[in-house]
Order: C-alpha cells, then structure tokens, then sequence
C-alpha cells in the first residue's frame, strides 16, 4: 500500500549554490530557543475531543498557556477526533501552510446494505481514487458548488458486516462524510459516517499528539514546580509546520532584510531542495534552521542555482528584524 501523502512520496536532494558557514553570534538553532519563547512561538499537536469545535479548542490552548493568539490547522466538526496542530503566539501564520496541505483520516463507514467485498473495492478503486468532484454539504463554510479534489489513497482496513473502518489520505478542503455518502450512493445501497478520527495535517501525525489535559500539566509543572521537560516535549518548534515544504537556506548576511518583507533574491541563497517549482510555496531558511519567511517561488531549482533574479517573492515574514543584524 502506497499510502503517502504528496510530499512524503517527494524526496528531496539538497544542492549547494554556495558553501557558507554560520556565525553564533546570530540566532540559535529552534530546539535551543528558551521555553517562554516557543509558549509565544511553537506549534502544539492537540488531540481533539469530541464535542468542543476546533475554534474552542484553540481558544482553550490560549487560555492554558495565557497567550493571546492561536490558530489552528483546519476545522474539524465537533464529534470528530484526532490531529489539530495549534499554532502559538507569533507562530499563527504558519497555519496558512498548514490548511493547504494533505490530510489522512480514518474512518467508519457504516453501509446500509451489505455489499459484496470485491464489488466493494472496485468501487472505490474505479471513482474514488484519484481526482473526484465533490459537492460540499449543505452545512460547510464554503460555497456550494462542485468542486475537484484528489484523494491520494483509500485503504480498507477491516469488513464487519455493514462497517468498512478504512484509511484515506486527501487533498485539503475534501469533505469525508460525503465522500462515504457519495461511495453509498455509488454502491447502491446508501451509506454514512459512523466515526471519524484524523490522523495526519502535513508532517503532524498521532506520534506527536497531546491532550488538553496533558498540555495543562505541562504548564503547571514548568510553572509552578520550575521543570520545562515536559512543556519542550509537547510544544514543537514553528520550523515543524514547514517541514512538508521545499527549502532554501540563505547566507546569515541575507536574512535581516527580509525579516523587513524584501523578496529573496539568488545571490543571497546558499543551498536549496531540488524539485522546486515556479509559482509553488517554498520556506525560507537560516544556516541554523530557523524560520525566516515563507514565500511564492519565483523560479525553478535549476534556475536558482544560476547568478541573479528574483528567487522568492516573500509572503510572511516570521522572524523578527534584528536578530541578524550584523554590524
């Protein structure tokens, strides 16, 4: 079972433009930043609950971490469970990278008639893989209207009767419990949503979730009892909601003015991913891995290992003017 999502199936090589080493003086490496930093500027993987809706549960994180902003990864409808990375502070606008990337989920699809496995599977395999056209539900924040979307894998992982439990990785913005609906349409037979848990947003996956409960300790214990092992452990650096991304790195002597917005131009990169692509979104890098920008490619790979041009028409700056300010 091929069951990656598009940039986990992406292997990207990394080509140096030009050798360069980093000063310490300038910035630190993200795993290095002091714990009231990355409570102001981290991304935490909350296990959702059923009941509350996305927007409570990223209200609750700022409540619990007495920040006043944060955003999260894309809505799940309150009885759905599973991955919600919360962005904190001055990491909010990394969600922006995050709404767009693939999803997984598993889910039960309850069938209101039993159906033959083989038909079943041929099914999904004939008009649910691939690029499908969804109409969004009547209730759902967008407008409604057929819409395309791709779905990368469908995995059926066990048959009880009239319940199919299977996996399914997806394009952002694809509604599950109609596309169960649709399949049962398909089948002949009608079908819903029985449950549905999430299970992946980009590179956040069920290996690095938290409760609300287990992020409150967490506090308390840094807090009030002056141990930071467990809050560092929960909250995960901004540089992780881009970890799905094609990178550049550029020279310590780049970075400050674009920390002031300016696009990147090739004489200040100093490596980069192979497999970029003009018009895609790239993260723009320090020498120490920090986060400096995300940004609309201008130019291919190839073209940025050449001598001048604009490389990256800059998007959102994250950090802030100063830290590289080398005299």
């Amino acid at each position: 079972m091929n069951s990656l999502l598009p940039f986990e199936r992406t292997e990207r090589k990394i080509l140096v433009r030009k050798e360069a080493e980093t000063d310490e003086k300038y910035g630190c490496n993200p795993n290095d930043r002091k714990t009231d930093e990355i409570i102001n500027y981290g991304i935490v993987n909350i296990d959702k609950p059923k009941g509350p809706t996305s927007h409570q549960v990223s209200d609750y994180v700022q409540k619990i971490l007495h920040i006043n902003k944060s955003g999260h990864s894309g809505t799940l409808d309150p009885a759905v469970t599973g991955v919600l990375p919360v962005a904190l502070g001055r990491a909010t606008k990394i969600v922006q990278a995050l709404l767009t990337a693939g999803k997984e989920y598993v889910a039960i699809m309850h069938l209101h008639k039993e159906v033959d496995e083989n038909i079943l599977r041929e099914t999904i395999q004939k008009n649910f893989l691939g690029k499908i056209q969804q109409l969004p539900p009547i209730k759902s924040s967008v407008k409604r209207q057929l819409r395309t979307r791709s779905i990368y894998y469908f995995d059926i992982l066990e048959i009880d009767g009239k319940d199919v439990l299977f996996k399914a990785g997806t394009e952002a913005g694809t509604y599950i419990r109609k596309l169960i609906h649709d399949i049962g349409q398909k089948l002949k037979t009608g079908a819903h949503m029985a449950e549905l848990r999430r299970t992946k947003v980009a590179s956040f996956d069920e290996s690095t979730l938290f409760t609300l409960h287990e992020l409150t300790d967490a506090y308390y214990f840094w807090k009030e009892e002056g141990n930071e092992k467990f809050i560092r452990k929960v909250i995960q650096p901004v540089e992780n909601g881009a970890k799905h991304l094609p990178k550049i790195w550029v020279f310590d002597t780049t970075v400050e003015s674009l920390c002031h917005g300016v696009d990147l131009k090739v004489p200040g990169i100093s490596k980069l991913n192979d497999k970029i692509e003009s018009g895609g979104i790239a993260a723009i890098m320090t020498l120490k891995d920090e986060l400096v920008a995300l940004g609309i490619a201008k130019m291919d790979s190839k073209e940025m290992m050449g001598e001048k041009g604009i490389a990256v028409q800059t998007e959102k700056v994250f950090m802030v003017p100063g830290v590289y300010k080398i005299q």
